[in-house]
């Protein structure tokens, strides 16, 4: 059973519905990709997964239990979150934003243990940032900002982890420095990582499992080779999209594309 799914799921900001009646599942120890265009719900549904929205009607089942019905402690022991672009503090060591990961178990104004303490070092490991570990977050590059971001994640020791357009703003270098980050941890400690991108190549290059939206609406899902194609990506993005086979990923790449 996958441990993430939804139920007749709506979402709506006021009297606007943005998804209406999702049947979602999302594979579990997998990358999942989620594409479409701006505004079909992408970023709402990866917030109402987190539990960061409360959905307009249906539900968010995480281990066969509605998710807006569990505390949010037990939910940060379980999903960590990297919302777009996040606000690098000015003055914070990368070793003292990575701690803020150990949170959800901490108890009134406790110091962090030992266990907190491995779990950060193990996240700056993981995430090639160990020499960066006291200095100041503002003062290092894009890429290397956002993998403290994703470290901070990491030492939350969940299962499970959403990124929202995790490579926004950083040049071609560092998407792939940060994508392969997050390859690693799928394939090294079987993290289930979901993740909206609007790169199509990267999409389909580094995912198990594609999902097409527009409105809200499911158009398809599956391995990249049934949704990298030109009849969905019409479907999704009103293009025309000559599709080819990466040859060193023999996965599918879009070479060109034109409006319809």
């Amino acid at each position: 059973m996958s441990r993430i799914s939804t139920d007749d799921l709506s979402i709506g900001y006021g009297r606007q519905l943005i998804v209406d009646g999702l049947e979602l599942t999302i594979p579990d120890s997998k990358i999942t990709c989620i594409i479409g265009p701006n505004g079909c719900g992408k970023s709402t549904i990866l917030k109402t997964i987190a539990r960061l929205l409360k959905p307009s009607s249906g539900s968010v089942l995480l281990d066969g239990k509605a998710i807006h019905q569990q505390s949010t402690k037990s939910i940060a022991k379980k999903i960590a979150i990297l919302a777009q672009s996040p606000h690098t503090p000015e003055e914070m060591t990368v070793k003292d934003l990575v701690s803020y990961g150990r949170s959800p178990y901490q108890k009134g104004f406790g110091q962090l243990s030992g266990k907190d303490w491995e779990m950060i070092h193990w996240a700056l490991k993981e995430t090639n940032l160990l020499e960066y570990a006291d200095r100041y977050v503002h003062a290092l590059s894009g890429g290397q900002r956002q993998r403290v971001w994703i470290a901070m994640a990491l030492a939350q020791d969940t299962d499970i982890l959403l990124l929202d357009e995790p490579t926004t703003y950083l040049d071609l270098a560092h998407q792939l420095d940060v994508l392969q980050v997050l390859e690693k941890l799928n394939r090294d400690q079987n993290k289930t990582i979901v993740m909206v991108l609007h790169d199509l190549n990267h999409a389909s290059r580094f995912s198990d499992y594609l999902i097409s939206l527009r409105d809200g609406k499911i158009i398809k899902a599956g391995k990249p080779s049934e949704v990298m194609t030109n009849g969905v990506l019409r479907d999704v993005f009103d293009i025309d999209a000559q599709i080819v086979q990466d040859p060193s990923t023999k996965k599918p790449a879009c070479l060109t594309y034109h409006l319809i």
